[in-house]
Parts: structure tokens; C-alpha cells; sequence
């Protein structure tokens, strides 16, 4: 069910080069799965701003998010004790069910609904592998609570002239079941080279949120589906990737 939620800013403070983790204390029991979103009304914004879950619990919900542009731009600004109000509980979030040996592969800005994802694995006593793929070493965020909380960590780095999509193969036997957040260009490559059962959660812009103005549809093999209410997780063998 989703909420109309009131939270408070416990903290909002840089985490990476143009990344920020944002802490807000409140309810999150609409919060059900990792990959599900909140939709964020940031003053003197026309549309909310939609932001994945990177953990949550019964004091609030953790949010990673990058400036890149008016709207991040405002959110970064804000100070703790403000305010926010969020549309909590959004889309359809991973399913974890027959998986014993999962993949997770994130991208920038796509790593963190992979978080909540490991530590519900972790509970399951399943270790994941997380790999996670960021431009330069400045950009990376994340990968030490993955490794704290017990995944086996996996970063590459372009910079040193390596892309997620460079290390699939030596984890295209020993894993069953792939999960992926990130920029299109690398969810195709993940979706054409690895054979496993995966989830992608993809990303797009979004103007209501809720499913009302479709603006953000993209193409299934179920026809048209909605990212914010159908998605934002998609099973690899439903998604038509435009040409």
C-alpha cells in the first residue's frame, strides 16, 4: 500500500563525487521490497522526484541520489530537521524466490536498491555477489557495506579501463539468477550476454509516479507496461529493448 508520508531529514550529506545519502526519519511500512521507490515533492518543484530505496527500517528509509539537476540540485540544499513529503511503497521491488546463488550488478546511481536487495539475501543466509561499476574511484559508494554486511564485493572502474560488462563471464557459471539497476547501455549488454534468469530494474523519467500519465512506458512482450507501477523490476525474458 502506498503512503503519504511526512519525513524528517536526519542527515543529507555527500557520499561520492556528486552523490549525496540522505537519511530520513519516519514510516516505512509501506516499504515491502527492495527495488521499490519513493516519489519526493522538493520545494519549487512543479513534479515530484523519484529516488530507489537503498535500506529502511522502523526509524525511516536511506536514499542515495546524484545532483544532476534542478530538482537534486534543491534536494542537496536541504538541512536536518527540515521536512519532505514522499509518496512511500512505490512499483514492484525484486523477487528473491528460487535463487541460491544471485548476481547483483549495479551501475553508478543503480547500486542502491541492490543494498536492500543483499541484506534481504543475507537474511535468507544466501551470500551474494555484488558487482558494482562506477567511472572513477572518486564516484564509488556502497561497496563497503556490501562487503560489511558479508557479499563478496566486485568493483570495476572505467578508469582503469574496465566496465561490469568486462567481468560477466567469470560469473556466468558459478551464479544462478541475476538482478541489475543501471543506465540502459549496460542492462542491454547484461540482458544479450548472460543465459541466466535475471531482474532489471530500469530506469526512466517519470512525471506522476502512480501509473496516471504513462509517460514513462516502455515495451514488453505483455505490450506497453508502466516503469512506476509494472515496474521499475522487469524479468530479463518480458523486455523489448528499442532499437
Amino acid at each position: 500500500m502506498i503512503t503519504n508520508t511526512e519525513y524528517k531529514i536526519i542527515s543529507n550529506k555527500p557520499a561520492a563525487k556528486g552523490v549525496y545519502e540522505l537519511r530520513l526519519g519516519g514510516d516505512a511500512a509501506a516499504m515491502r521490497r527492495p527495488g521499490q521507490f519513493v516519489n519526493i515533492m522538493i520545494d519549487g518543484c512543479y513534479l515530484r522526484r523519484p529516488f530507489s530505496v537503498a535500506d529502511w527500517d522502523e526509524q525511516g528509509i536511506l536514499i542515495y541520489y546524484k545532483v544532476v539537476g534542478e530538482g537534486t540540485a534543491r534536494l542537496s540544499a536541504y538541512k536536518p530537521g527540515q521536512t519532505l513529503n514522499s509518496l512511500t511503497g512505490l512499483g514492484n521491488g525484486f523477487e528473491t524466490r528460487d535463487c541460491q546463488r544471485p548476481l547483483l550488478i549495479g551501475g553508478g546511481v543503480g547500486v542502491p536498491p541492490l543494498y536492500a536487495l543483499a541484506k534481504r539475501f543475507v537474511e535468507m543466509n544466501i551470500t551474494p555477489v555484488a558487482l558494482l561499476g562506477f567511472a572513477t574511484r572518486e564516484d564509488v559508494f556502497l561497496a563497503d557495506s556490501f562487503h560489511s554486511i558479508g557479499c563478496k564485493v566486485d568493483v570495476t572502474l572505467e578508469t582503469d579501463g574496465l566496465r561490469v560488462t568486462d567481468r560477466l563471464d567469470r560469473y556466468a557459471t558459478a551464479r544462478d539468477t541475476y538482478f541489475a539497476c543501471g543506465p540502459e547501455g549496460m542492462l542491454r549488454a547484461i540482458h544479450a550476454r548472460l543465459e541466466m534468469p535475471g531482474q532489471l530494474s530500469l530506469e526512466t523519467r517519470m512525471a506522476c509516479g502512480v501509473g496516471l500519465c504513462v509517460g514513462c512506458t516502455c515495451r514488453t512482450k505483455l505490450g506497453g507496461r508502466r516503469v512506476c507501477t509494472d515496474g521499475p523490476v522487469f524479468g530479463k525474458d518480458e523486455i523489448i529493448w528499442d532499437k
